[in-house]
């Protein structure tokens, strides 16, 4: 059955395409690890992992009470048209989620740029400390896309130091969201999935002082 391999593929599409994190190191190319799974009917869960890397920048250290930033920038990505004898069809309903860091307070967030998302652009909210950016696509198969610039205004606590990282921690407790769907042999079909990054590592430490 060809099912497996689309559900596989189009859960790292979808994954790479969602390089997001509020900070890393500066003028580095961060590598997140992403642990994915599809809720593919019939074949049931797929499992897949993937690296994906992202430039972003934040400072070295901040004065206590100062207003700084954290700016990342994606790299463009192409959604396959084909995958072992299925067609993608779309990705859509992104979400992607960020603890707003410790010792710091969210202020807001601009998006710049990006191409090829869909009609709606992407948003970022702001609910019991965790942002969430999202975007309901779709993305169609064999398209290039380009996800935004997104420069995260925070301000600095009193003391101590402001490290950035992913949300999510399982399967249940993701920090990334999507769907799949691709037409196969039984008929277009959809693959909700969810990730979390594997490990979860601090991508920028920003000192207060």
């Amino acid at each position: 059955m060809k099912a497996p391999h689309f559900y596989r593929l189009a859960a790292l599409t979808a994954v790479a395409a969602l390089p997001l994190a509020l900070a890393a190191p500066a003028s580095a190319a961060t590598a997140i690890n992403f642990d994915c799974q599809a809720d593919a009917p019939v074949v049931g869960p797929q499992q897949v992992s993937l690296t994906q890397n992202a430039d972003v920048t934040a400072p070295a250290t901040v004065a206590p009470g100062a207003a700084f930033d954290v700016v990342i920038d994606p790299a463009p990505n192409t959604v396959p048209s084909d995958v072992g004898g299925n067609k993608v069809k779309n990705i859509n309903t992104f979400a992607l989620k960020f603890p707003v860091p410790a010792n710091s307070t969210y202020v807001s967030a601009d998006l710049a740029g990006g191409s090829g998302l869909g009609d709606t652009p992407p948003t970022i909210s702001v609910a019991n400390g965790v942002a969430t950016l999202s975007f309901p696509g779709p993305i169609a198969g064999g398209s290039t896309f380009e996800l935004p610039t997104i420069t995260a205004h925070l301000k600095a606590g009193d003391s101590g130091t402001i490290a950035t990282k992913l949300s999510g921690t399982s399967y249940r407790d993701p920090g990334l969201t999507f769907k799949a769907v691709a037409s196969s042999i039984i008929g277009d079909v959809t693959a909700p999935t969810s990730c979390f990054p594997n490990p979860s590592p601090v991508f920028t430490t920003t000192t207060i002082g």
